[in-house]
């Protein structure tokens, strides 16, 4: 593979696994699907949360490719505990990324399952691949590439959001990232 689309779902009614996109976000879904109908997309690969998959959908007839899914690619859980101050914890997970509060997931364990579903897409034969995810779990794939990413770069994403990594031609260990989606 030579290029993969990091995809933020499109607007959701809400954060649990089963939240549905909303009207506007159905249509943004749509507008998604025209979006990267011109790039190469020949593999899909999507979070099974409901909000990712109905993203994914218009994307897959569009380009006339199955959606696998992909737990690794689930939003990262902050915790198990109802948090007031779920803002604050999110920032901190920015700054120490081994920090997690109970029952939660730290940066650095759920970037690393995220970079698994990476490393196995660049070894695929297609040309480019979409990956649908979520916008905790987004961040920290870009912030692997970019570690200038972090909270207020989490806090700017959009839904949906579209940056798309590519292999750097001189060296196929070296990757590039840029947004592509204008909000």
């Amino acid at each position: 593979m030579q290029s993969i689309y990091l995809i933020r779902h499109a607007k959701a009614t809400g954060q649990e696994p089963d939240a549905e996109l909303t009207e506007e976000g159905l249509r943004q879904a749509e507008e998604l699907a025209e979006l990267l109908a011109e790039h190469p997309v020949q593999y899909i690969v999507s979070s099974p949360w409901k909000r990712a998959l109905q993203t994914a959908a218009p994307l897959g007839k569009t380009v006339l490719q199955h959606i696998h899914t992909d737990e690794r690619l689930q939003e990262r859980v902050l915790s198990t505990l109802h948090l007031d101050n779920w803002m604050d914890v999110l920032e901190r997970t920015y700054k120490d990324e081994d920090w997690t509060e109970e029952g939660g997931e730290s940066s650095r364990l759920a970037a690393a399952r995220g970079l698994e579903v990476l490393d196995e897409l660049w070894l695929r034969p297609e040309h480019g691949g979409a990956v649908i995810t979520h916008g905790n779990m987004l961040s920290l794939i870009i912030r692997s590439h970019d570690a200038s990413f972090g909270f207020e770069g989490w806090k700017n994403l959009t839904n949906p959001d579209v940056y798309v990594l590519e292999k750097q031609q001189e060296d196929e260990v070296t990757h590039s990232i840029r947004r592509i989606w204008r909000s």
